[in-house]
């Protein structure tokens, strides 16, 4: 209610005029949450996200490319300190909409034309666009560079591979992926890389097609985005119109940049299989870390473009395990199946999380708004000992002490109950998101011990996912 009421009196003040709707857009793949905010004559997109440097780096690169005449959406108003920023309303067409409507047709010449009207302005973004553009506001890094590319090889690993139960050789894949981004990183690499470049951030209407998302932009290659756009899995483009729209694409470039077409395609194909790997990362952590079903649906339609990819790679990058590993993932037998599954009803997650009092409570981005928040500074202390100072609620005699005492088995018991009339009151309502707070003094051990107690309780008594999280445990 916080973030909603701070919105409000920036659309006022921004407007002059008093608030009439306000209505939460559906959640995306990201934290960040998105409000239609209207009053008797003007409207806007209020957008909540508790990540500062990349709020400054949206609205920087908003202002940048809006003074280079791009098509991106006006900033109104900001307020940083409070995380939140108005922009134009440019409506709820996506290109990515147009293509799941017409989902039971075949990718025709209306739907190529569309694309060709926005893959002709992407150059604009990555040549025009980088003009004069300081560098030093993208986040998380200024550039694509190899820590960049890592960090998506490393989520490949870590929330696909691993997840997925795909067998690897940890120090050869990890050596593959050294060999992968040298290789990589011999492209040409400054021009603006737009890095989300695909059908969901490309918003359809009467004045052309306009852009979104671009804050985790950075210096990089050109062949990035147009991989980005053309593998877009969920779009599932057949692959004769991809080499119509790559044809596209590389004549654009042309008339800023003199480009051969051979020296783009000696990395093009590289970079299509890193754009894949990340994605698989993304639809791993979503789907199997997060519980969420919907994304495992969209690991096939990507294995299905890893099928067309791997014959195509240049033979000069020697990636054997890293080779082995996609061969792993096109022959199992389980991945195969999951866009055959019939839709399920996405499962209640409940976060719980651990904090300090000394900080600001824990914000809800789901955006419900509900949930608890106990304080468990009414029972005993453990880090008043000399002994337990160093220690935290999840070591065996920080349990042991707050075992030992009744006063935090009646407080376990209170909120336990509390939480589980929750839980059951949100499973059937098909609700999908439950936030639970404990806060403490330092959140080192009263809150760290009572999450996890409350973890394995609602893991054992109820069909939900369960995510645990200790703000001030940097082990977490």
């Amino acid at each position: 209610m916080e973030i909603q009421q701070s919105l409000i009196n920036l659309f006022e003040k921004w407007s002059g005029e008093k608030v009439v709707d306000f209505i939460p857009l559906p959640e995306s793949t990201s934290a960040r949450k998105y409000y239609r905010i209207g009053s008797g004559n003007k409207r806007a997109i209020g957008a909540f996200n508790c990540d500062l440097r990349e709020n400054r780096a949206f609205i920087y690169l908003a202002k940048h490319f809006r003074r280079n005449g791009l098509h991106v959406p006006a900033i109104y108003s900001a307020d940083l300190k409070n995380n939140i920023y108005l922009v134009e309303d440019l409506g709820d067409t996506t290109l990515f909409s147009l293509i799941d409507k017409n989902s039971g047709a075949r990718f025709d010449k209306s739907m190529v034309s569309v694309y060709k009207d926005a893959i002709e302005e992407l150059p604009r973004f990555q040549i025009n666009g980088s003009k004069k553009l300081d560098y030093s506001y993208c986040y998380p890094r200024a550039r694509f560079d190899r820590r960049s590319m890592m960090w998506d090889l490393n989520y490949f690993k870590y929330y696909f591979l691993k997840l997925a139960g795909i067998r690897f050789d940890e120090q050869k894949l990890e050596d593959d992926f050294i060999t992968l981004t040298s290789f990589l990183l011999r492209a040409d690499s400054n021009y603006f890389l737009y890095r989300d470049f695909n059908s969901r951030n490309i918003m359809i209407t009467d004045r052309g097609p306009y852009f979104i998302d671009f804050q985790g932009g950075r210096k990089g290659p050109l062949q990035y985005d147009i991989a980005s756009i053309l593998f877009d899995s969920n779009a599932n483009i057949p692959q004769p119109a991809r080499e119509e729209l790559l044809n596209v694409y590389i004549a654009a470039v042309r008339k800023t940049k003199p480009v051969k077409r051979i020296d783009f395609l000696r990395y093009y194909h590289g970079y299509i299989l890193i754009r894949l790997l990340q994605m698989f990362g993304a639809y791993g952590f979503r789907g199997y870390f997060e519980g969420k079903a919907h994304f495992l649906k969209s690991i096939p339609l990507t294995v299905k473009d890893l099928v067309w990819l791997l014959p195509n790679l240049p033979s000069s990058i020697r990636i054997p395990e890293l080779i082995t590993t996609l061969d792993l993932i096109i022959a199992s037998s389980k991945l195969p199946n999951f866009d055959q599954a019939p839709d399920e009803p996405e499962k209640l997650t409940v976060r719980i999380t651990s904090f300090s009092y000394r900080d600001r409570i824990p914000p809800d981005f789901s955006g419900n708004g509900g949930g608890f928040i106990f304080d468990c500074r009414a029972i005993p202390n453990p880090g008043r000992y000399p002994e337990y100072k160093t220690l935290n609620g999840t070591d065996k005699p920080v349990r042991d002490f707050l075992e030992a005492q009744p006063e935090v088995r009646d407080f376990l018991t209170s909120t336990f109950s509390l939480a589980g009339q929750s839980v059951e009151k949100y499973i059937s309502n098909k609700w999908t998101s439950l936030m639970i707070s404990y806060g403490c003094t330092g959140g080192q051990h009263r809150s760290v011990y009572s999450a996890e107690k409350l973890g394995r309780y609602l893991r054992e008594k109820y069909n939900v996912n369960v995510i645990v999280h200790h703000s001030k445990l940097k082990s977490k």
